[in-house]
């Protein structure tokens, strides 16, 4: 066990670190696992999304969430899955106000 009070805070952190990351890559696994049983959209877009997550919070490296979303993508088009569409939602439109000319001084 650390003695310095920094050292024990790194252990807590790192337990807790742990846990966190943990429950991601299980999250991946069993969304890998329900997509590789039955190919559908919502389970292809669910291992997209959890792929996206175990990489921007660092558990896996961004080029194997690359190479797996690729292999995902496809088994999908194999299986005749249609990608879904990422809907962005319109920008509210930006209201131009004309402005009036300065009087002029006579």
């Amino acid at each position: 066990m650390p003695i310095i009070a920094s050292a024990k805070k790194r252990v807590r952190t790192t337990r807790k670190a742990t846990i966190r990351n943990s429950k991601t890559k299980r999250s991946l696994r069993s969304a890998l696992k329900v997509f590789a049983k039955s190919p559908s959209a919502k389970s292809h877009s669910s291992v997209q999304s959890q792929l996206d997550k175990a990489a921007k919070k660092k558990v896996i490296h961004k080029n194997k969430a690359a190479r797996l979303q690729s292999q995902a993508a496809k088994k999908a088009k194999k299986a005749g899955i249609k990608p879904a569409k990422a809907t962005k939602k319109a920008a509210p439109a930006k209201k131009t106000v004309a402005k009036k000319a300065p009087a002029k001084k006579k």
